[in-house]
């Protein structure tokens, strides 16, 4: 049975969310801060955590800070569920490596919504593993894994899905639109500047060799291997 983690100081809110994900069949735990939650998820590791940002001893970013840099948990699926909804806060919590992004007040049924997309997608990316390379890139899919000319990369979990769908889709061009569905899943409410940002970015840490993404003018970006 899928396992999901709820960290939520809001008692009652987690009851809601708890209940309704139990009705939906999921096995959950909650957690009140911080702290507690990072230990449950490391005596017990979840296959996605729902995470508040501002709670009472540490805040939800650095819980997932934290979470991404243990070898155990990195590859945990993210919800982050906050009342700080503007653009700038969405963006910072997917670049720290969240798979989503739901501002409170929500309703129930769209988070279930967006949990069922969440597990679909990290199921998808826990297909067979494959090496896919372009030029002096390569990604690893089952060691989650980025090197360029052997030198390991260190993505963010967006940046990896990113370059892994534009990597699969070699020479064609993916328009922004698509772009946000497909690598940020239902988060098409973000502005379409977060596909160039993220692509700044990508190009960045890779260096030289992430001159291969295209930028294709007025429609969107294209990896074209050497």
């Amino acid at each position: 049975m899928t396992r999901i983690l709820i960290i939520e100081d809001e008692q009652d809110l987690a009851g809601l969310v708890e209940y309704n994900l139990r009705a939906a069949g999921f096995d959950t735990e909650t957690a009140n801060t911080g702290a507690g939650g990072l230990a449950r998820a490391r005596a017990n590791p979840p296959d996605l955590l729902l995470l508040d940002l501002m709670l009472p001893d540490i805040a939800g970013g650095e819980v997932l800070r934290l979470l991404k840099q243990d070898p155990e948990l990195r590859k945990t699926s993210v919800i982050i569920v906050s009342a700080k909804g503007q653009e700038s806060d969405r963006v910072q919590g997917l670049e720290l490596g969240a798979d989503d992004y739901v501002v409170k007040p929500f309703s129930v049924r769209e988070l279930l919504l967006r949990v069922k997309a969440v597990l679909r997608r990290a199921d998808a990316e826990d297909g067979p593993a494959q090496v896919l390379a372009a030029g002096d890139i390569a990604l690893d899919t089952s060691r989650h894994q980025v090197r360029v000319k052997g030198a390991e990369v260190v993505l963010t979990a967006l940046e990896f899905r990113l370059l892994r769908t534009l990597l699969e889709r070699s020479d064609r061009v993916q328009t922004r639109e698509v772009l946000l569905s497909d690598v940020w899943g239902i988060q098409a409410e973000i502005h379409t500047r977060t596909v160039d940002t993220h692509i700044k970015r990508l190009r960045e840490k890779l260096g030289p060799a992430g001159d291969i993404i295209e930028t294709v003018r007025g429609v969107g970006y294209k990896l074209s291997p050497p």
